[in-house]
């Protein structure tokens, strides 16, 4: 089956594989050739994303097991489509019902399993330092947070909501002196010296910052890193995936984090030609789930079809943004108490933080393995971590790669900038020592020289992800559209010929790589952001709006930088079917929604970790950000508030819906393989996970695609989504129809007249079936009236401005939107406010 368009699913017990296969009539109608299935290995039970696995080898039970994704398979094969699947080869639940982590917590180095995961041996006197209690082990122990169960008829030690495994050569005699024990003292005395014998040793979970012997994915206790660089560790890891290859159930991979990969290249070609020997008639798909910078493209030595698609949404998002509003949008920020402190200086900032705080434990694995190599014993290693600490602050993007045969010119030139931004962070005293680093990296030295290089290219993504993605772009309000996974400081907006560039690139090196705009990560909801991107269009008058709104709110501990992020996440996220008389309004459906925001606002705060966070909440700090939602409800004594917040969010709407379908037109039809995240069809306001994970309503959107596609959208059209339906489902019907239009080059076009620098313009195809591509830009607001149902007073603002498109003997041009056919003068031009009569953005392609 050739991979068209998919849909990206999120599996989980309610949600389960019978569940997808009921909804595959109508993403069969609407033009998905393939679904995009979470991982579907057993997880922990309520896993509401997969990623934590528990037995990689098994279909989960919660989804219905084997049998259920065999119905699965069936029915999507009797329907002409396929099915991808998502994998996690980097991490697992550190959880004792992982059957490969319950061996080595019963066994030790002795398990089988010791060198599935990377566990330091050396510390801890060789057990493992397992940091699930509330409170520190002494109190844990005294208070009765530790006890002795049966499990399965075995006895178990019940600690931290886990049951773990007990053995150990005197097993049976502590167990009865425990059991004979006649106080409580004797019975904690004799439970700790059955503790002492265990492979394993209990610990407040605090003190893994310090104190953990074994990688973890991110700063999550919970998950621990697999050694799939092991060639025994990647088959036990990849049979499942493999056999299901084989049989034909699954057409392709997405690979989760393969940057958190020892040796990310030596991985994708072992699992590439794996997938060619389970399956030597078939052309494997691989994409993988990567960051890239802006000035960065993604390995060329990796045998991937490409990425999962953020470099697009970054790349998108970036075009509807006015590059001129970046300094008044600043201004602004700024006025409202926003850090004026340069926003690389920032990142550097929270990176030393996280270094010294909770990634102290990768610091100091990198440490430790830097320590090792002979040339560095009897250095002074304070000196050391100094260099380390200043270089991996400084580095420029996720990784390198220089595992994979040696550095690429890449890789150095990202390891030379790390070294001299370093060298400005420290003193004259450590600059040799900075020099003999990078001559490490160039050239290790020996097996231990290889460990230092790999440990160190696993500790700049957790470090990159975490400084950027989960701190910065919660701190930083200066717009949060831009406030995106895959989204960097230094880009705030693309133009044309830059986007165009871009897709060039991915047209001639990429072209089957994943086109996302909304994603199962994304914080925000790809229409809220297209809805904010408007905000460029008029700073001023948004500084001034915001200004007069924030006045309203109460006084109290409730920063102002925090109160504008608020606001803003207030518009973005206000659902755009809401009567512009908000007392007209079910006041459950304003509450409901609230509870979400206040769900979000926690989260942001905690992920900021300015004035609360996840490990030392500020209850009276989070209590005062809430009284700002709380003084929204419906029914409050003051509805000021919330009626000025439905003006200004209102105003925004139409021309949001503008950015909106261009973004959607953009993501079906440029080089790539257009990917739907679930229910975003329609208009998709959600914020951060889990809240972008909500239940789809599937009856709606069943409802509205029988409908029948809208050619000339009507007020409703907008209000309900079905106009963004309507046009995914055009764009699709074409890919189905037409696949060799979007297999073919991309060819940017320019227009001419008043209204040229307001248009995008590109063509797919070749010879005489040719496809042509236009959308607006930085003008939502001029041509708003589309969504008004008032096209005549918007079609005005193109009159004047043409475009240049091929003329084919016996061919004509037909809009596959309005399914009118477009009338070319005699030089081949299309007046635009001819082309964009009835829509706001154009999709024709050549027909006979």
């Amino acid at each position: 089956m050739t991979l068209r368009a998919t849909a990206r699913l999120q599996l989980h017990a309610d949600f389960p594989f019978d569940a997808a296969r009921a909804q595959l009539d109508y993403y069969a109608d609407l033009g998905v050739s393939h679904l995009y299935l979470s991982p579907i290995t057993q997880a922990r039970p309520g896993s509401m994303h997969g990623y934590d696995v528990l037995d990689p080898s098994r279909v989960s039970a919660d989804l219905g097991g084997e049998q259920a994704l065999e119905r699965l398979v069936d029915a999507v094969k009797a329907r002409g489509m396929g099915l991808l699947l998502d994998i996690v080869p980097n991490h697992m639940a550190a959880d004792a019902r992982n059957p490969w982590w319950r061996d080595v917590l019963r066994h030790g180095r002795a398990s089988a399993y010791a060198d599935y995961f990377d566990i330091d041996w050396e510390m801890h006197e060789g057990k493992i330092l397992l940091p699930i209690l509330g409170q520190p082990y002494g109190s844990a122990l005294c208070k009765g947070d530790i006890q002795l169960g049966k499990q399965h008829g075995e006895p178990v030690v019940l600690a931290g909501g886990q049951a773990l495994p007990i053995s150990g050569p005197s097993v049976l005699a502590a167990l009865a002196r425990y059991t004979d024990a006649s106080d409580h003292a004797d019975r904690k005395a004799a439970l700790h010296a059955l503790l002492e014998q265990q492979c394993y040793c209990l610990a407040w979970w605090r003190s893994a910052t310090n104190q953990l012997n074994w990688r973890r994915f991110f700063d999550i206790n919970d998950l621990v890193g697999v050694r799939v660089e092991d060639p025994s560790v990647f088959e036990a890891a990849h049979m499942l995936p493999l056999a299901l290859y084989r049989k034909g159930w699954i057409d392709g991979l997405r690979i989760d984090h393969v940057d958190g990969l020892a040796e990310p290249g030596a991985y994708l070609r072992r699992l590439r030609t794996a997938m060619r020997e389970a399956a030597p008639t078939r052309t494997p798909y691989i994409v993988v789930e990567k960051i890239l910078a802006p000035q960065e493209a993604l390995d060329r030595r990796w045998p991937v079809d490409g990425t999962t698609g953020y470099d697009f949404m970054d790349d998108v998002s970036a075009l509807l943004h006015a590059p001129a509003a970046r300094r008044p949008l600043l201004a602004c920020w700024y006025a409202q108490g926003g850090d004026s402190t340069g926003l690389k200086h920032q990142l550097h900032i929270i990176r030393a933080q996280l270094l010294d705080r909770r990634l102290a434990h990768e610091r100091q694995g990198l440490l430790k393995a830097w320590s090792r190599l002979a040339s560095h014993k009897n250095e002074d290693q304070a000196s050391w971590d100094r260099v380390l600490g200043a270089w991996l602050t400084a580095f420029p993007v996720y990784r390198s790669y220089a595992e994979d045969g040696g550095p690429s010119a890449a890789d150095r030139t990202h390891w030379d900038e790390a070294t001299r931004s370093a060298r400005t962070m420290l003193a004259e005293s450590d600059s040799a020592r900075l020099d003999e680093l990078l001559r490490d990296l160039h050239a290790p030295a020996g097996p231990e020289g290889l460990s230092a290089l790999k440990r160190l290219q696993q500790v700049t993504p957790p470090l990159a992800a975490k400084s950027l993605e989960d701190t910065l772009h919660y701190r930083q309000g200066t717009l949060l559209s831009r406030n995106e996974v895959g989204a960097w400081p230094q880009r705030f907006a693309l133009g044309p010929q830059g986007f165009h560039a871009r897709n060039q690139w991915r047209s001639r090196h990429m072209p089957h790589s994943l086109l996302a705009t909304a994603t199962h990560d994304h914080k925000r909801g790809e229409d809220t952001r297209a809805r904010l991107a408007v905000l460029t269009e008029m700073p001023s008058e948004w500084a001034k709006m915001a200004s007069e709104w924030l006045a309203l709110l109460p006084a109290s501990s409730f920063s102002d930088p925090d109160r504008y992020i608020l606001l803003q996440a207030l518009i973005g996220s206000w659902p755009a079917d809401w009567p512009a008389d908000i007392d007209t309004l079910d006041p459950l459906l304003i509450r409901e929604w609230l509870a979400r925001i206040g769900a979000w606002q926690r989260k942001a705060l905690c992920e900021a970790g300015q004035h609360s966070s996840w490990s030392d909440p500020d209850e009276h700090y989070e209590a005062a950000a809430q009284a700002c939602i709380d003084i929204l409800d419906p029914g409050g004594h003051d509805r000021q508030p919330l009626r000025k917040l439905a003006t200004l969010a209102q105003s925004l709407i139409e021309p949001g819906h503008i950015n909106s379908l261009a973004q959607a037109l953009l993501r079906n039809t440029c080089p790539g393989v257009p990917d739907l995240y679930q229910g975003t069809e329609l208009w998709d306001y959600s914020l951060v996970d889990p809240d972008n994970r909500r239940p789809v309503d599937y009856a709606r959107r069943r409802f509205l695609l029988s409908s029948g596609i809208v050619a000339r959208p009507e007020l409703k059209h907008w209000r309900n989504g079905a106009v963004k339906q309507s046009l995914i489902y055009a764009a699709l019907q074409l890919r189905a129809q037409q696949p060799a239009l979007f297999a073919g080059p991309y060819r940017p076009l320019c227009a001419n007249g008043p209204r040229a620098a307001h248009v995008v313009a590109f063509l797919r195809g070749t010879g005489r079936r040719t496809a042509l591509v236009v959308v607006p830009r930085l003008c939502a607001r001029r041509i708003a009236g589309y969504a008004r149902d008032e096209g005549e007073a918007a079609r005005q603002f193109w009159q004047g401005t043409t475009l240049r498109v091929p003329s084919l003997p016996g061919l004509v041009w037909k809009d596959m939107l309005s399914q009118r056919e477009l009338a070319l003068s005699t030089t081949g031009e299309i007046a635009l406010d001819t082309l964009f009569q009835d829509w706001p953005v154009a999709l024709c392609a050549t027909t006979d």
